[in-house]
């Protein structure tokens, strides 16, 4: 497990499944879909995702709540549900 965990519906938002959203968790912009190569856009947001929580919703497009913490974060869509990443001891 990659310490990624989700409490709702849907982990749409994660970053681990942003081959498979219909929306990028960085920008918001439809996402590439998986099917093809992906693009420079895509391929640089993907790079902030391993660095920073998702800020929009996956499955909707909708502007996250995110709060960050010293010991990881949680984003939360109000369609959706909770996602949530704590950092390893």
């Amino acid at each position: 497990m990659n310490g990624i965990s989700t409490t709702g519906g849907s982990t749409a938002g994660n970053s681990a499944d942003a081959t498979t959203a219909a929306f990028c968790g960085h920008c918001g912009e439809p996402s590439d879909g998986g099917a093809g190569p992906t693009s420079g856009v895509h391929r640089r947001c993907g790079e902030y995702l391993t660095m920073e929580p998702p800020r929009y919703c996956g499955a909707c497009r909708r502007r996250m709540k995110v709060q960050v913490t010293p010991l990881g974060w949680t984003a939360e869509c109000s369609r959706h549900g909770t996602t949530e990443m704590r950092m390893r001891p």
